[in-house]
């Protein structure tokens, strides 16, 4: 189903947006896919919005925005032996022409800084929309996170959900294509550094072995499907799921998560979570979406 479906990445010549075009130049080599370079040059509100109340056409590409394009494509191809790159621009807000390009894309890929139809793309109401309704998985870039682990293994948030079920399946698959380690990790609450009461004690004790349990059991979904990923259990004390995520997301080379999910993870891609994650993971954020 998806090997004839492209990388796409939204691209306005800002760092960020070039950033994650290289990203998604990495990821479509190791999809063996094709890269589509995209640009929304209309209002962010969407198709046909006027630009003033005397115009309701759609205007022409831009000549400048071509050339970038243009400029963008031919680098990549050249860096990346073998790559098949597209350029376009398209009329429509960014929002809304990253998630319809996502219907038939096998990943989308964003910076979180842009100009233009990108602005602001991770910050505010375009990126969360490209989060909560694209229909393939979306991997965020920071340029600020480079330069990145190459190496380093591909983290999952889980919680038992299905939504990190299905996050923990495509990180798999990330990792395999990666020639990396897959680690699962669980964010419980912080150990006691104090005597604590009985009833305390107990409630951490069970905390601990329901961990243990999740963990097990991501991890035999995992392997049932994915037999060839090396696989690791990372429980995590922390403060707070998203500093859990961010702290072990120093030595990654992405961290996968869900956009729904139970207990810490509920509204991960709505909430503060989710900009604590995006704005301060210390590698690229795999937002991990069922193919629809």
């Amino acid at each position: 189903m998806l090997m004839n479906r492209p990388v796409v990445v939204g691209v306005d010549g800002s760092p960020a947006s070039l950033a994650a075009a290289e990203q998604a130049a990495h990821a479509a080599t190791l999809r063996s896919a094709p890269l589509h370079l995209v640009h929304g040059y209309l209002h962010p509100l969407g198709y046909g919005v006027p630009l003033n109340p005397y115009d309701l056409g759609v205007p022409a590409p831009s000549e400048e925005a071509q050339r970038m394009l243009e400029r963008t494509a031919a680098e990549l191809a050249g860096r990346w032996s073998g790559l098949a790159v597209q350029a376009r621009q398209v009329a429509g807000g960014a929002g809304a022409t990253l998630v319809e390009e996502s219907r038939r894309a096998a990943l989308v890929v964003v910076g979180s800084r842009g100009l233009g139809g990108f602005a602001g793309l991770l910050l505010g109401s375009v990126g969360a929309q490209v989060a909560a309704h694209a229909y393939c998985p979306v991997l965020v870039v920071r340029p600020e996170a480079q330069p990145m682990v190459a190496d380093g293994p591909v983290l999952v948030g889980v919680d038992g959900s299905p939504a990190a079920g299905v996050a923990a399946d495509q990180a798999a698959a990330e990792a395999v294509r990666r020639g990396v380690p897959l680690v699962l990790v669980h964010v419980g609450p912080p150990p006691q550094d104090r005597e604590v009461p009985d009833e305390v004690e107990e409630s951490d004790a069970a905390h601990r072995a329901h961990a243990v349990r999740l963990l097990a059991e991501a991890s035999a979904a995992v392997r049932a499907d994915h037999p060839d990923v090396v696989l690791r259990e990372h429980p995590v004390r922390a403060a707070g799921v998203a500093q859990g995520l961010i702290e072990a997301s120093g030595t990654a080379s992405v961290l996968a998560v869900g956009t729904r999910g139970r207990g810490g993870f509920t509204g991960l891609l709505l909430g503060s979570i989710s900009q604590a994650v995006v704005q301060h993971a210390h590698c690229p954020v795999l937002v991990a979406h069922p193919y629809r």
